[in-house]
């Protein structure tokens, strides 16, 4: 099994796909990879040899991956959240941040719904 970056990669997938289970590394940046170590696209992770896995290795080792970029995003959102801007609040009270519609849809920033009882309407008397 080949790791990479801390990341054990399915060594059943093709060599583009498994990199892109590394946070940082996504479909181009992938084919950008193995085009510098010089390896096919189609090759499985399996099918790799130890001097290909250390190609690899030597590259990915110059980008910003995993923990790295994982704290910078994070140390970013909180800049965002100390000055008080705009897309700040929207991070800290937990709304889509790049101006999509919070009437309806956005459920995956704001969860389950919460249900509020209608009030009783007053009975005529």
């Amino acid at each position: 099994m080949a790791r990479i970056a801390g990341i054990d990669l399915p060594k059943n997938k093709r060599g583009e796909i498994g990199l892109t289970y590394i946070y940082g590394i996504g479909h181009t940046s992938a084919q950008r990879i193995l085009r510098e170590a010089g390896i096919d696209f189609n090759t499985k992770v399996s099918e790799w040899n130890d001097d290909q896995l250390n190609k690899i290795r030597s590259i990915i080792n110059e980008m910003k991956v995993e923990g790295a970029l994982r704290s910078e995003t994070q140390l970013n959102i909180k800049r965002l959240v100390d000055i008080n801007s705009y897309r700040g609040m929207r991070h800290r009270n937990g709304l889509p941040v790049r101006g999509q519609r919070t009437r309806t849809n956005c459920r995956t920033r704001k969860g389950k719904r919460k249900t509020i009882a209608n009030k009783k309407k007053a009975s005529k008397m």
